[in-house]
């Protein structure tokens, strides 16, 4: 049993080839509806190892085989043990800078699991290769990018495009180094070399903003942002004072900026700031990077929306729900989602790190926006559920808070990317429901 998948991905033998052996392909490849996760990648093609993990602490070995190694055109590797995985990596230049990938896999799972994996590695290689080599127009040389909150839902998949593509992370860790990537971060008193010989710095780290909104709650999502941001931007702005070319500052932030009930306005980066906590709270998270503005370095501020991520975030919860039938719109449904796929806020972020144009305040949402009770609809049909049982508001009163409730669960926000629209920004996903499939392995055939 197994399956032979193929497809023509636009780009060179070569480079499709040398992809997969760079650190994070495995990542950026594995499916995020699957219950695996990297542990550890192999450090060569021809006779590396990689290790997955599962859930209840059990391992699975993923070995390659030299005698399968033949560069640009195969690699081979496989699994022993309960799962047995052989999976032969093929690639055939198809003319044109274009190139035959096919996947030849051995083992006993069922042929449909399989036909959606893989759909989900070919189109997640052949978005990445575009995105790389959209970016490499602008900016030639790789990176070297110090990252927060690397091990995060969006610092593990950023991490892994970037480091595919041929960049350096370096992450900024809490606990103490172990490899020459790592570097310690303390938030509260960090090294004055802690930035040194960087040309970018994302900053996800940040305590959750989703739980009950209690004033411990919200003293830790304000303390975990605003004090770290702040010193973080001083350290940019001292690489200029030093006599160098300041890092980009890339910060997250969010559409709670808006604030929580702004009905049918279409909000886009000019518009005015609410006045709840969330848009208390993001207003001095963004002002807290103004000494690495005036200080002269391009600053952009990363204003997310609700991500959708079948491997995090509220994705997974909501998708438990609909499949055990008890899934629907939120009151009457007429509240304004905005939200992005996981791989487009990847590419948002990438954007801002590349592209000069970026500086300021971003939208990083998709292009169409939906109204609560679309979504609920939308989720229902790609997980062939219905979607008929309303969700009272008391239901995630009782688990928010009332204030907790009203900003995350029952925002109605219609938040538009006008700064990327203007750019002509490309969306891997710009419609929900392709959004969905792709990351809960939905896709249709036809598709």
């Amino acid at each position: 049993m197994g399956i032979t998948y193929s497809s023509v991905v636009m780009a060179p033998l070569a480079e499709v080839f040398d992809w997969h052996g760079r650190p994070g392909a495995m990542t950026r490849l594995t499916p995020p509806w699957l219950p695996v996760r990297v542990q550890s990648e192999a450090r060569s093609l021809r006779d590396g190892r990689a290790v997955l993990r599962l859930p209840g602490g059990v391992r699975l070995v993923a070995r390659h085989e030299p005698h399968a190694y033949d560069p640009p055109h195969a690699f081979a590797d496989h699994l022993a043990g309960a799962l047995p995985w052989r999976h032969e990596h093929r690639f055939d230049d198809a003319g044109d800078g274009e190139t035959l990938m096919t996947d030849d896999v051995r083992t006993p799972m069922p042929d449909a699991a399989l036909r959606q994996v893989f759909a989900y590695r070919h189109r997640q290689l052949a978005d990445d290769l575009t995105a790389h080599r959209w970016g490499r127009e602008r900016s030639s040389a790789p990176l070297t990018v110090a990252v927060t909150g690397s091990s995060g839902l969006v610092g593990t998949a950023l991490c892994a495009f970037l480091t595919s593509g041929g960049h350096r992370v370096i992450r900024l860790v809490r606990r103490d180094a172990t490899t020459t990537n790592e570097r310690r971060w303390r938030p509260d008193d960090p090294d004055r070399q802690l930035l040194a010989g960087v040309d970018a710095v994302v900053h996800l780290a940040g305590a959750s903003i989703a739980g009950r909104f209690t004033d411990a709650h919200k003293r830790a999502v304000r303390a975990t942002r605003v004090g770290p941001t702040e010193r973080l931007a001083r350290l940019v702005a001292d690489s200029a004072a030093a006599g160098g070319r300041p890092p980009t500052f890339v910060v997250a932030s969010a559409v709670g900026y808006y604030g929580a009930n702004r009905g049918d306005e279409y909000l886009t980066e000019t518009g005015e700031r609410g006045s709840d906590f969330l848009a208390d709270t993001v207003a001095d998270w963004e002002a807290a990077t103004a000494a690495a503005a005036d200080a002269g370095a391009r600053v952009v501020r990363v204003r997310t929306g609700v991500v959708q991520a079948g491997a995090g975030g509220t994705l997974p919860l909501f998708r438990a729900l609909f499949a055990a039938g008890a899934g629907g719109p939120i009151g009457d449904g007429s509240q304004w989602l905005a939200w992005i796929g996981l791989d487009d806020l990847v590419d948002v972020y990438h954007r801002a790190l590349v592209d000069t144009q970026l500086d300021g305040p971003v939208n990083a949402v998709a292009p169409i926006p939906v109204r609560n009770r679309e979504f609920a609809h939308t989720l229902a049909r790609v997980l062939h559920r219905p979607a008929l049982m309303p969700t009272p508001r008391l239901g995630p009163r009782l688990v928010l808070g009332r204030e907790g409730s009203v900003e995350l669960a029952e925002a109605d926000q219609r938040v538009v990317p006008s700064v990327l629209n203007r750019l002509g920004h490309r969306f891997r996903q710009p419609q929900l429901e392709q959004a969905l499939r792709h990351q809960l392995g939905r896709v249709q055939p036809a598709e």
